[in-house]
C-alpha cells in the first residue's frame, strides 16, 4: 500500500459512483478479475479530464473499457477517445461495453500490438492516458512526445507498484526486477524531461501526471 489503507476506504466511501453502466462494467472487471483502475484514481482521472477539456483523447491499454467510459462521462462533446487493446479475449468485451453506454461513435478501438499502433498515429492527441504494459513506458515515452501538443497532458497510472519501487532492486521479487528497474528509470527520465513540467501522484497505484511545455 502506498496510502494508509483507512484514509483509502475513508476517500472511496465518499465516491458517489460513477453511472449505473460504469459501476456494472467495474464491478463485472472485479468478479473477473480484470486489472482496471482502483476507485480513487478513476476520480482523479475524471477530474482531469473535466479540467483539460479535451477534444482528442488517446488511451494505451483498453482491458475491458472502464477508463474509456469514465473519460467519456466528463470530456466535451465533441471529443473523442482513441483506445488500444492487444489483448483479444478482452476487445469483444470493451466494444459492446461502449455500444452499452451508447459511445462507439466517441470511442474507436484499435486492436492490436501498441508498439505498431503508437507509431502510425499522427496525432496530435491533447490527453493522453497510459496504462498498459509498465515496462514500455520508457520506450514510448518519445512517441508520447510527439503525439502530444503544447499544453498536452500524460497521465501514467501504476507507476509505483503498490510501494515496491522504493525498494531495493534485491527486496523485489526476481520475477519483478526487470519491470522495477523500467519503472524507476521511467520516472527518473519523465521527471527530468525539459520538455515535460511532471508530478507524481500517491494515488492508488501510483500517478504521474506530466504537461508538456
Amino acid at each position: 500500500m502506498i496510502v494508509n489503507e483507512r484514509i483509502t476506504a475513508y476517500i472511496n466511501s465518499l465516491d458517489r459512483g460513477n453511472g449505473s453502466l460504469c459501476d456494472e462494467v467495474e464491478e463485472e472487471a472485479v468478479s473477473s478479475y480484470v486489472p482496471i483502475i482502483r476507485k480513487e484514481t478513476s476520480a482523479l482521472l475524471k477530474t482531469l479530464v473535466a479540467m483539460k477539456r479535451p477534444e482528442r483523447i488517446l488511451e494505451v491499454g483498453t482491458a475491458v473499457g472502464y477508463s474509456a467510459l469514465l473519460m467519456s462521462r466528463v470530456m466535451p462533446e465533441n471529443c473523442h477517445i482513441t483506445t488500444i487493446e492487444k489483448y483479444e479475449k478482452r476487445i469483444p468485451i470493451a466494444k459492446e461495453n461502449f455500444i452499452r453506454a451508447g459511445e462507439e461513435e466517441r470511442i474507436t478501438l484499435l486492436e492490436g500490438d501498441a508498439e505498431e499502433i503508437l507509431g502510425s498515429l499522427s496525432g496530435p492527441y491533447d490527453f493522453i492516458f497510459m496504462d498498459a504494459a509498465k515496462g514500455q513506458y520508457l520506450h514510448w515515452l518519445p512517441v508520447m512526445l510527439r503525439l502530444l501538443p503544447k499544453g498536452g497532458v500524460l497521465v501514467s497510472d501504476n507507476v509505483l507498484q503498490d510501494g515496491d519501487i522504493i525498494e531495493s532492486r534485491y527486496a523485489v521479487e526476481r520475477r519483478n526486477r526487470t519491470i522495477h528497474a523500467r519503472m524507476r528509470e521511467y520516472l527518473y527520465t519523465l521527471t527530468h524531461m525539459e520538455e515535460f513540467e511532471t508530478s507524481i501522484i500517491p494515488i492508488g497505484d501510483g500517478v504521474t501526471i506530466s504537461v508538456k511545455k
